[in-house]
């Protein structure tokens, strides 16, 4: 479950993509979350699929964006305006920056 959805956000890619959203989740505004993108071998096109999944009780700061094929594990902050690019599936953490990295566990 999502507690609103705020002016700006963007869920997923067009033509493809998923998202499983855990419980209570809180989303901030203009976050994006992309689930497609180009690949390299032919940026005309976006080919590349894969799937986001964002784990219970998490946080996602505004203007925050998550890249295809993150999962986040429960109970992760993610600051604002971070570029999550890689998996934090252990969950318990905030992570911030570009690329974002996680700066404290969180019990």
């Amino acid at each position: 479950m999502i507690f609103g959805v705020p002016p700006g956000v963007h869920l997923g890619g067009y033509l493809g993509g998923y998202i499983k959203f855990g419980k209570n989740v809180r989303i901030g505004h203009n976050v994006q979350i992309i689930t497609r993108n180009h690949t390299i071998d032919n940026p005309d096109y976006p080919d590349e699929r894969k799937e986001v999944v964002i784990g219970d009780y998490c946080w996602i700061g505004a203007n925050a964006v998550i890249l295809p094929g993150v999962h986040l594990g429960p109970h992760t902050i993610v600051a604002a305006g971070a570029v999550v690019t890689k998996s934090f599936p252990e969950g318990h953490c905030i992570i911030a920056g570009v690329p974002a990295r996680k700066i404290k566990g969180i019990e």
